[in-house]
Formats: C-alpha cells, sequence, structure tokens
C-alpha cells in the first residue's frame, strides 16, 4: 500500500470553491482563499448562516492509546466519507495538528490512508499559520510583562509570582525551564521562565472557547498573567495587552475550509492538546459544521477519559452543545497492549470508556479500526466480547478503504440519530460543585480511582480560588493519555488506586482550573529517532517522508 503522503499527492482535489459550493456557501462572499485548495470561513458567513438549524453531532472518541495512537481522525473522516456516501450533508470538524508531534513520533492529525484531509503537507506543517498567530499572540504577552517590570513596574508585578509563560510549536525539552533576563540590566529583570508548547499555552485554550471576536478580546484580557506584591492578581487586561493579542488573533480567529480524499467538506481549527488542554477543536468551527450540514462528526483528543470527558464537561457546557451520539475507537494493537497481550483482559480498558460514555449518557458505537497484521481471530474474540456485553459494534477498514470501510459504522450512527427524540447530556460534576468535589467525582466515576492526594502546593493553590471567587470555573484535568490513571504504566482497567495532584492553574481566560496529575509535562520532549530525521525535501520542492 502506499503511503499516507504518497496516497494524497496521487488524490484529485478540487479547487476550495467547489467545496464551497457543495455547503450552498458563496465562493465570493462567503470565503477567504489561502490559495486554491484552502480557505476561511469569513464573518459575514458565520453571521449568515448562524440562522440555520443545527444538524446532528457525532463525537469521536477512543480507548487509551499506545504511544502510536489508534487512527481517531482517520476513523473520523472515514465516517465523514461514509455518511456522505450514504446521502447525507456532512462536514467533518477537526483540530489543527502541532508541529511538536509531526516532527515526534506519534505523526500529524490530518488521518491516513484513504480517510485523509488535503492539502496534507499543507495541513500537517504551516497551513494557514493560525499556530504561528497563537504562538505570537502568547509570547507578545509574556514580552509586554518584561517590559512592564523593566520599566519601573507600575502594576507592582512580583518577578517570582508570575504565572504566564513563553510557548512554541515544537518538542524542546531544553526549554522546559530557563532563566531570563540574564546580562546587563538593560536585558531585563533575571527570573525563572519556562516555555510550553503552543497547544498547552492559554491562549489556544482562549481561540477555541470564545464564539466571537468581542468574547475573544474579553477571555484575552482576562488572562492571569501573575501576582503583584500584595498577591493580587494581574490581568493581561491591565497590561493593555488585549487589543494587540486580538489583533493578531483575528484573522486566524476564522475556521478553516479543506477537503477529504472523497471530497466531504472538513472545518479544521484550533488545536489544544487533549492530555494537557481540553482537546477540542474551536466552538466556532463545531457551530459552523453544525449550521451547514446534516451530520457534523468531531473529535476530541486522546482516550475518553481525557478527550469526551472535558469535550462534554467544558466545550459543551460553554457552548451548549449537545451530542446526538459517539464512537469510541478501538484497535487489536490498543486492546493487546492494555491486556499485555491478552485481548480479553485488555478489553476491560474498552468496557470502563463504553461505560463512561454511558454515565454522560450518551449512546455510542465501538469501532475496531482494523490494521493488516490484525489477524482474524483476535478480530473475532473482540467481536464476541462485544456481543457478551452488549455492545453495538462495528469493524472499519477506512484506512484502506476509505469512506466504503466505514458503511456499517454510519449505518449504525445514522440509526442511533434518528431513534433520538430529545437530547440528554450529563456531566460528571455540577458547575455550583466545590473545585475539590469536581475534582474528586471525575477522578471516582471517570478514572475509577479512590481518591485524590493533594500535594501542599495544590491545597494553596484551592484556598486561592475561593479567596478569589473563581469556585464555578470547571476544571481541566491534565494526565497521561496511556492510563485511567495518572501513572502511565498503569495499563488496561486499574484498580485500587489514588490520582495525585502536583498543582493546580487558575486560567481565568479560558475559564478553567488546570488540574496537573502525576508526571504531565506542559512541554513535551522528542524520542530517540524523532520523525524529523526522515522528513526531506527532493530537488524538485516535494516533501518527502512526512508520514
Amino acid at each position: 500500500m502506499l503511503t499516507d503522503i504518497e496516497i494524497a499527492r496521487n488524490a484529485k482535489i478540487k479547487p476550495i470553491t467547489e467545496i464551497a459550493l457543495s455547503l450552498s456557501l458563496d465562493p465570493e462572499n462567503d470565503i477567504d482563499r489561502y490559495g486554491k485548495y484552502k480557505a476561511k470561513i469569513n464573518d459575514y458567513c458565520y453571521e449568515n448562516i448562524s440562522k440555520n438549524q443545527d444538524g446532528k453531532l457525532i463525537l469521536v472518541t477512543a480507548m487509551n492509546p499506545t504511544k502510536f495512537g489508534e487512527g481517531k481522525t482517520t476513523m473520523s473522516i472515514g465516517l465523514g466519507q461514509a455518511l456522505a456516501k450514504l446521502g447525507h450533508k456532512t462536514v467533518i470538524a477537526l483540530r489543527e495538528p502541532s508541529l511538536g508531534p509531526v516532527f515526534g513520533i506519534k505523526g500529524g492529525a490530518a488521518g491516513g490512508g484513504y480517510s485523509q484531509v488535503i492539502p496534507m503537507e499543507d495541513i500537517n506543517l504551516h497551513f494557514t499559520g493560525d499556530f504561528h498567530a497563537v504562538t505570537s499572540a502568547n509570547n507578545l504577552l509574556c514580552a509586554l510583562i518584561d517590559n512592564h517590570i523593566h520599566h519601573e513596574n507600575p502594576l507592582g508585578i512580583d518577578p517570582g509570582k508570575i504565572t504566564f509563560s513563553r510557548c512554541m510549536d515544537m518538542n524542546d525539552r531544553a526549554l522546559r525551564e530557563i532563566t531570563v533576563g540574564l546580562g546587563k540590566r538593560i536585558n531585563g529583570i533575571p527570573r525563572q521562565d519556562g516555555f510550553r508548547i503552543t497547544a498547552a499555552s492559554e491562549i489556544m485554550a482562549v481561540f477555541c472557547l470564545a464564539e466571537t471576536l468581542a468574547e475573544l478580546k474579553e477571555m484575552l484580557g482576562n488572562i492571569t498573567v501573575g501576582y503583584n506584591f500584595d498577591n493580587k492578581p494581574v490581568y493581561a487586561r491591565d497590561l493593555k495587552a488585549d487589543g494587540a493579542m486580538c489583533a493578531l488573533l483575528k484573522d486566524a480567529f476564522s475556521p478553516n475550509l479543506a477537503q477529504t480524499l472523497e471530497g466531504v467538506p472538513v472545518i479544521i481549527h484550533g488545536g489544544p492538546f487533549a492530555n494537557i488542554a481540553h482537546g477540542c477543536n474551536s466552538i466556532r468551527a463545531t457551530k459552523a459544521a453544525l449550521k451547514l450540514a446534516d451530520y457534523t462528526v468531531t473529535e476530541a483528543g486522546f482516550g475518553a477519559d481525557l478527550g469526551a470527558e472535558k469535550f462534554f464537561d467544558i466545550k459543551c457546557r460553554k457552548a451548549g452543545l449537545e451530542p446526538d451520539a459517539a464512537v469510541l475507537v478501538a484497535t487489536v494493537r490498543a486492546v493487546r497492549h492494555n491486556g499485555e497481550g491478552s485481548i480479553e483482559d485488555g478489553f476491560r480498558n474498552v468496557l470502563a470508556h463504553c461505560e463512561n460514555l454511558k454515565k454522560f449518557n450518551i449512546d455510542s458505537v465501538l469501532v475496531i479500526n482494523r490494521f493488516p497484521d490484525d489477524t482474524k481471530e483476535e478480530l473475532e474474540q473482540i467481536s464476541e466480547l462485544c456481543r457478551t456485553n452488549n455492545i453495538l459494534f462495528s469493524l472499519s477498514t477506512a484506512y484502506s478503504d476509505g469512506g466504503e470501510g466505514s458503511l456499517d459504522l454510519a449505518g449504525k450512527i445514522v440509526e442511533i440519530c434518528q431513534k433520538q427524540t430529545e437530547k440528554k447530556l450529563k456531566f460528571a460534576y455540577e458547575i455550583k460543585d466545590a473545585v475539590k468535589e469536581k475534582i474528586e467525582k471525575t477522578v471516582r466515576n471517570i478514572y475509577g480511582a479512590n481518591g485524590v492526594i493533594y500535594s501542599q502546593k495544590a491545597e494553596e493553590v484551592l484556598e486561592q480560588i475561593k479567596i478569589l471567587g473563581y469556585e464555578n470555573l470547571p476544571v481541566c484535568m491534565a494526565k497521561t493519555q496511556y492510563s485511567l490513571s495518572d501513572d502511565p504504566k498503569l495499563l488496561n482497567r486499574p484498580v485500587d488506586f489514588d490520582i495525585n495532584i502536583k498543582d493546580i492553574v487558575i486560567q481565568t481566560g479560558a475559564g478553567f482550573i488546570v488540574v496537573l496529575t502525576g508526571d504531565v509535562m506542559i512541554m513535551p520532549g522528542l524520542p530517540k529517532i524523532p520523525s524529523a530525521e526522515f522528513i526531506d525535501v527532493d530537488e524538485n520542492g516535494n516533501i518527502l517522508n512526512l508520514f
């Protein structure tokens, strides 16, 4: 079989104007073109379609993955293509790839095989520059913080209590902890700082959760940059940074329009990590898709314990969204990995995620993403476990067969959506719950933990949250994606464990509280042999080995 990049390069790509027309959009007024095959849905269009009735919303999530990922984006694209083959007007709403995984080990986020978004090289690299805009806005705020302190510090910012850090869209462990301002006084005040990956920036979370440009500016202004010498919070608006940051993000704030290999429209916008941030594409992208299609297929990052939980408890709560159905992606590889070689043991991880989706009151289909080396015996064993546990399931060959490989899955999803009479989303916790109660409900009911162990630092922040009046914010759990616990080595469905919370960060701009568990990193590192070593460009300008 051809590689992903070879398949994408051989595809017959349609002009983006044709994709716009398939959605009943005016190519001259509703989109701003970025070359022949990419565009942004502009504000004029976004406002006009807001009057349309919403279509059905399907969430694609997954079991706890291996380090290579289990093809959640591929399944999202395959399902969208299959729904289109069945005659349904469909839009797929995805996150944008981060360069960190692209040059690391996991790869990009444009799907794979015959279920891809194209132009693949553009999307996996710079695309329309949205990530760079987020990075620039983030680092502008950092520059303004240090500049303010350098010029007599009228706000009295305590250099030892700055909470907002620099970012870049690359895995670089050497930048996790740094010292800035070294040298002469003209270089600023020396202090400890660090970088996080752009996908973990609070600016990215704000970018994805704001619904209008005015709200974007307001949320940017609400970002806490640190505390003054009286231990009172200092906000980005106090530095008069909100207007300039919003200016940098203005064009990026419009959702991007692209297409699959089969010409199905894709709106791809924003990209917060799911183990560190909330892991969903922008509210604007999802709402635009719902107004343009009968069926919208979207995804949430990593396993359902991270991506799906935060999709429901943060994104849906903020945007007033209620999914009509969910798809849980599993692979023989991941089931075997979680069971340390045993399919039957590893299936307990699948069961945990199926049960969690039921707790949110969402009807779901388990889809087994088939790989070429899966044996008939393994596939039948998983299928029989599904039957035994009364789990609605489907086998998909979306990678090798595109939309044709997910027709059975699409049929089951349509049946669920057509049977549904009213939406019924439940949350893991109530917004009025105390922060500790929100955390403990999540770790007990979703992860299956006994309880929570708080560090002294975390306890201090919890007290600070009460004093500052931020108890009514949702929680964004930051933990490993490889386990239901906070220990990546505890595979499958661990029992008799606690969740260890080492720190808590109040993100007043994004409007949630980040709870850092275990050893989760906000700046990942590259593997011993990163993908970057194999990516190249030939003498004709063709990119090589990009998956």
